[in-house]
């Protein structure tokens, strides 16, 4: 059976759905409009032009231009998990982007090559969108990591410095901090495995049913694709953090100030 098609029309429709949330944010007192346009006017331009461009990747299906997408995700994903958290470009966008490139890379291969198993491995079909949903969690668990380990820090520096001049080494000093970051960006994770098929049905399960695929097949790749998001989030985040205390400290192991952006 194949999935109905949205009409322009009925999409028409569907955007009307928006006026509901924003009335009730103009009634409260958030005027909110110009930013609920502009984030929907976006969604739906970049959601068109990538439809576009997916449609001519998968009919091409050339390694080049598939690694060249894979590399335009991980280098807009890097600079948003900075923005976001808050911190310098110019002392994490290297090892942030080692850390999610890595991650991501070897949980999409591990999953594409010994896994699902497509007569070639490089198959846009599968690690193009694949990727994008690893990578797209990736992201949302740096971020948390990041954010939460560094405003930790600053927060807690009269503490940390106390640490340091009772002897301890720099990463006996952050590892109470450390810690506490990483089980934060991992925690969503863990909290929507653990209730998954109970609470709801998660979006890939959801699109594979409507485009047609048995329900006992969308639950493998849910499954599959679970673990690799789980597996690749908590790489990144370790992998991460400690990749970006080598540019974050001063040669007397104290937090420099212009690492963290101004707010």
């Amino acid at each position: 059976m194949n999935t109905l098609d949205i009409a322009l029309p009925q999409m028409a429709v569907l955007y009307g759905l928006c006026f509901l949330p924003w009335l009730l944010l103009w009634l409260i007192g958030l005027r909110l409009s110009r930013d609920i346009l502009i984030s929907i006017l976006r969604m739906s331009l970049q959601l068109a032009l990538v439809g576009f461009y997916l449609k001519t990747l998968f009919s091409l299906n050339d390694p080049r231009l598939n690694a060249l997408w894979i590399l335009v995700m991980l280098t807009v994903a890097d600079v948003s998990i900075l923005q976001r958290a808050g911190l310098k470009l110019r002392f994490f966008v290297l090892p942030t982007f080692i850390a999610i490139a890595f991650s991501t890379l070897f949980a999409t291969f591990y999953l594409v090559v010994l896994v699902i198993q497509p007569p070639h491995f490089y198959d846009a079909r599968y690690i193009v969108p694949l990727a994008g949903m690893i990578l797209g969690n990736c992201l949302q668990g740096n971020v948390i990591a990041l954010e939460r380990f560094y405003s930790s820090l600053r927060k807690n520096e009269q503490e940390y410095m106390t640490f340091l001049l009772l002897g301890a080494t720099r990463w006996e000093a952050v590892r109470p901090y450390y810690r506490v970051a990483i089980k934060a960006a991992i925690s969503p994770g863990i909290a929507s495995m653990s209730t998954m098929g109970l609470v709801s049905l998660p979006g890939m399960m959801t699109g594979q049913i409507l485009g047609g695929s048995e329900p006992w097949l969308a639950v493998k790749y849910q499954i599959a694709i679970m673990i690799c998001i789980f597996t690749s989030t908590t790489l990144a985040c370790i992998i991460n953090l400690k990749l970006s205390m080598r540019n974050a400290f001063n040669a007397y192991d104290v937090l420099k100030d212009e690492v963290i952006e101004a707010r």
